[in-house]
C-alpha cells in the first residue's frame, strides 16, 4: 500500500474530533429551530418509529435506545416487533443522500397512513427532505463526496458521527423536559445483558 502522506493515529481521532465539533455547533445554531420541532415531534408522538441504513443506521440504534430510556414507545423499522406505523406516530430517518430507496419509500409509506416524519439530512433538496415534516440539515459531506471539501473523512463518516450527537442532544433535551432522575431512566436499562 503506497500513501502520499501519513498521519498518526492520534492525529487523526483529533481531526475527527474537531470536524465532528465544528459540524454539530453549525447544525446546531443553523438548524436550532428544526431541532427543537424534532424534539416536539418526538414527545409528542404516541409511537416512535426509527429507520436508517447503514451507518446512519446504527447511529440511530443508539438514539432509539435513549428514547426507550425516557419511556417512550419506541421501535425499530425492521425488527419483528415493530407495529404498523399509524396515524399521529413519528417516523425519525437519517439519510446522508436523502435518496436512500428503503429508507424514501418507508417515509412515504408513513406519510401515506398519516404519520410525521422527521428527516436528518446533508441534502435538503433531497426527496426524503421533501417528505419531512420537520429536516434537520447537517453540513457534511454526502457518502458519495471524495473531494474532501466538506470532511477529510471517508464516505460520509462526518454526518454519521453527527447523526449520533444530534441523536444525544435530543435525548438530553428531552430527559430535561420531562424531569427524570437518573435513577428513573435506569430502571429501563437493560437488565438481561
Amino acid at each position: 500500500m503506497t500513501t502520499s502522506a501519513t498521519i498518526s493515529t492520534g492525529a487523526a481521532i483529533s481531526l475527527i474530533a474537531n470536524e465532528v465539533l465544528r459540524a454539530a455547533e453549525r447544525t446546531g445554531v443553523a438548524s436550532a429551530r428544526s431541532l427543537d420541532d424534532l424534539a416536539d415531534l418526538i414527545d409528542g408522538a404516541p409511537r416512535v418509529f426509527v429507520i436508517g441504513a447503514g451507518r446512519s443506521g446504527i447511529a440511530l440504534r443508539m438514539t432509539t435506545m435513549r428514547l426507550m430510556h425516557l419511556g417512550l414507545d419506541v421501535h425499530l423499522v425492521g425488527e419483528v416487533t415493530t407495529p404498523a406505523i399509524t396515524a399521529g406516530d413519528v417516523l425519525i430517518t437519517a439519510s446522508g443522500s436523502g435518496t436512500t430507496d428503503s429508507i424514501v419509500r418507508a417515509a412515504q409509506r408513513a406519510k401515506s397512513v398519516g404519520a410525521r416524519i422527521g428527516v436528518v439530512t446533508t441534502a435538503e433538496d433531497s426527496p426524503l427532505a421533501a417528505l419531512a415534516d420537520v429536516c434537520v440539515v447537517v453540513p457534511a459531506a454526502q457518502k458519495l463526496d471524495r473531494s474532501a471539501t466538506a470532511s477529510a473523512q471517508y464516505a460520509g463518516g462526518l454526518f454519521e458521527q453527527v447523526v449520533v450527537v444530534i441523536g444525544d442532544g435530543l435525548f438530553h433535551s428531552l430527559w430535561q423536559r420531562r424531569g427524570s432522575s437518573a435513577d428513573e431512566l435506569w430502571e429501563r436499562h437493560s437488565n438481561l445483558e
